[in-house]
């Protein structure tokens, strides 16, 4: 067993550590809209989301969105999310968890799927980039799988053994991309999913990013 100031935490950023569902589901809709297509609610949502991105549309729809059609949606989706996530803050209690777990000495780093460029200015403007060792941003087209960024990711971390990384996110998703590394996941439910839809995959879910923090302690003692 090794010692819990080696643990690390993978944490996602849209929906977990950043409370943004409003702009989410806004810009959804705009997106949405460009097709003719109805909105949908918060509820339903959460129900359908899942990754690749392509394939919560094809739920919606019926069918898999044309190369043209996700092109349409997916710029309109992220300039309407540009323009709304100012309004957006961080989940509640995130500066103090992050504290209190590099307090313990244990690492901590951020993958999200969000464009890099413009998170880690985001990122930055909150204050809370001290306690990463690493913040990455997705850098190739949108519409992917987590696994391969994470790949990527915990290569890039000098010394991390992924026995005691624990991915703490808000999506299915996650899970997959922690699974892929061998490392532990625990799901929250204040995001993009449902919580029947997220203990469907099979790892701790959580209502709470408090309570996460103590399922990643546990899993990576």
């Amino acid at each position: 067993m090794g010692k819990p100031e080696n643990a690390h935490i993978v944490w996602d950023w849209n929906g977990t550590l950043f409370h943004d569902n409003d702009a989410i589901i806004g810009a959804t809709n705009a997106a949405f809209a460009e097709l003719g297509l109805e909105p949908i609610t918060l509820e339903r949502y959460r129900a359908m989301y899942c990754v690749p991105v392509p394939k919560f549309y094809e739920r919606l729809m019926g069918r898999l969105p044309t190369d043209a059609e996700w092109q349409i949606m997916d710029d309109t989706f992220h300039r309407y999310y540009a323009e709304h996530r100012v309004a957006c803050g961080l989940t509640d209690g995130v500066p103090s968890l992050l504290a209190g777990w590099g307090a313990a000495g244990r690492s901590q780093s951020l993958l999200s799927m969000y464009v890099h460029e413009e998170l880690v200015p985001l990122v930055r403007g909150f204050g809370i980039e001290p306690h990463f060792v690493r913040v990455d941003g997705r850098t190739g087209p949108s519409g992917g799988s987590k696994a391969e960024h994470m790949v990527r990711h915990l290569t890039a971390l000098t010394g991390v053994d992924p026995s005691r990384v624990v991915v703490i996110g808000d999506a299915a998703d996650d899970a997959v991309a922690a699974r892929h590394v061998g490392a532990g996941a625990v799901l929250y439910t204040g995001g993009s999913h449902s919580r029947a839809s997220l203990e469907l995959v099979g790892v701790p879910v959580v209502d709470s990013l408090e309570e996460a923090v103590e399922e990643a302690q546990r899993l990576s003692a």
